[in-house]
Parts: structure tokens; C-alpha cells; sequence
């Protein structure tokens, strides 16, 4: 292994102003989980936040955020999930790239790879009730498609905060990425997807799907207990945080996940 890129990986942050009754406070969480991922990872090239960045979408969330990473030695790239709010997040973090149609996704170089990162939240349509599912509307998808190409033989990683198929718990993979075999469809045309990335669910999972490997990681906050069965999004256990590191090298992709103290 000649060279590696290194990415620190945190999901499902969950960042509120008010503390939610029962649950674990993000905010003293998140600190705690980056100041063991810098000094656990110090060559690490930088940190992708996963989506679920806040817990309400609300403004006084995503400040709260931005004042927490305002010391990160690192480059952040922020993604969004299915608890965040597309406008209010971009008018606080207005330097966050985003593509034509306005949705928070890109390409970043990580050495010999190229990281996409997707925008998954439903884009709200009149008179459609809301959804915890991920979807990927044409437009997102032909964004993907011209991404992919545009990379040309370069092996890339696609980070997504849906997972884009099933992932064994009934109650999540009900609200998981609508439009995934389409998703799948489409990197197996192009042949370069070497790793997908996923939150969401707040479990490490390790697999493969249609022969692409994926990792799903656990949350700063409340972890989604080995309950297999049901139809209940919300149930959470104190199992211990977590991040993860992925190492992108030059025959492929490792992936590793830590628990860290929480505060």
C-alpha cells in the first residue's frame, strides 16, 4: 500500500438547541468524537459529516454546529439527511458547494479516488406528506451519471446518508433510499464504485449489495438497538458512539469504525 488517503466519517449528529428529553446532549458528543478522531487520525486529509446534522432543520441548530467546527484543523464537507433542511442549512453554511439544481452533492479529489457525496433529502412537493425516506429525483441521478463519467476510470466512493437498499431492520429499511435499484443500476453501468458510505440507520453494518461493498455507520448520539423486527424508527440504546475512517489506497478501500468515550 503506496499511498492512502485518510477520511474521518461522522453521521447522524443530531445537533440541537434544546436538550431532547432522554437523549444524549450533540453537542458535548460531537466535540468529544472529533477531538479522538484528530488525535486518533492525525494525517487524516479531511471529515465528512453525513447528514442528520441537525435534529429539527432549524437555524439555531446548524449555528450551534457551524460554532463547533470553527476550530477543526481539517477541511469539513457537510452532507444532508432526511432531519435536515436544505434552504436553512445552506443560508448557514452559504460556502458549502452545491450542484445546478441547488442540491448539496459534489465531487472531491481524495487521492487517486474521487469522493461523491449525494444529496438524498426529499425535495418537498405540494401536497405530499413528509418522509423520512432518501430519493434520488432524476435530476440527482443524472448529476451522478455525468459525476461518474466525468471521472472516467478513477475508483470512487459514493457517500450517501440513505442506505440505497436494504439493510435487515424492518422499521428503517421502510424509510431507506426510495430510488436505490435505480442508483444501483447506474454505478454498475460505470463499473468504478469501489465503496458506497451510508448513516442513517445509527448501526455498523458491513456488506456488499449487487457486488458493491457498503458500510453503514453509528451515530454520536443514540444507537439503533439489534432489534430486527417492528416498525419503530425512533428506538434508540446507549451503546457507545462512534466515527468511522475510511483509507482510500492504491488497490482499494479500508474501512474502520471507532467507539469513542462519550462525554
Amino acid at each position: 500500500m503506496q499511498h492512502a488517503s485518510k477520511l474521518i466519517v461522522f453521521t447522524d449528529i443530531h445537533m440541537t438547541v434544546k436538550l431532547r428529553a432522554g437523549c444524549p446532549e450533540p453537542e458535548s458528543r460531537l466535540r468529544a468524537g472529533l477531538a479522538h478522531a484528530l488525535s486518533s487520525v492525525p494525517d487524516a486529509d479531511m471529515i465528512l459529516l453525513m447528514g442528520d446534522l441537525t435534529h429539527w432543520g432549524d437555524r439555531g441548530s446548524y449555528r450551534k454546529l457551524r460554532a463547533v467546527l470553527e476550530d477543526v484543523p481539517l477541511p469539513v464537507v457537510p452532507m444532508l439527511g432526511n432531519h435536515d433542511n436544505r434552504a436553512k442549512f445552506r443560508e448557514i453554511f452559504p460556502e458549502t458547494p452545491v450542484d445546478g439544481s441547488g442540491f448539496v452533492q459534489r465531487v472531491i479529489p481524495l487521492g487517486a479516488h474521487r469522493l461523491i457525496t449525494l444529496d438524498t433529502l426529499i425535495a418537498p412537493r405540494e401536497g405530499d406528506a413528509f418522509s423520512h425516506a432518501g430519493e434520488l429525483c432524476p435530476a440527482r441521478l443524472a448529476w451522478l451519471d455525468a459525476a461518474l463519467t466525468e471521472a472516467g476510470d478513477a475508483p470512487c466512493i459514493v457517500a450517501m446518508h440513505h442506505p440505497p437498499h436494504a439493510t435487515g431492520f424492518e422499521a428503517m429499511d421502510g424509510i431507506m433510499l426510495r430510488d436505490g435499484e435505480a442508483f444501483h443500476d447506474l454505478i454498475a453501468r460505470h463499473g468504478t464504485v469501489q465503496q458506497i458510505l451510508c448513516g442513517h440507520i445509527h448501526r455498523t453494518i458491513f456488506g456488499s449489495y449487487r457486488g458493491t461493498p457498503y458500510a453503514v455507520f453509528k451515530s454520536p448520539v443514540g444507537q439503533m438497538p439489534l432489534i430486527f423486527a417492528g416498525d419503530d424508527t425512533s428506538v434508540e440504546c446507549h451503546d457507545p458512539p462512534a466515527f468511522g475512517i475510511v483509507i482510500a489506497h492504491d488497490s482499494g478501500v479500508m474501512v474502520h469504525t471507532e467507539d469513542f468515550p462519550a462525554p
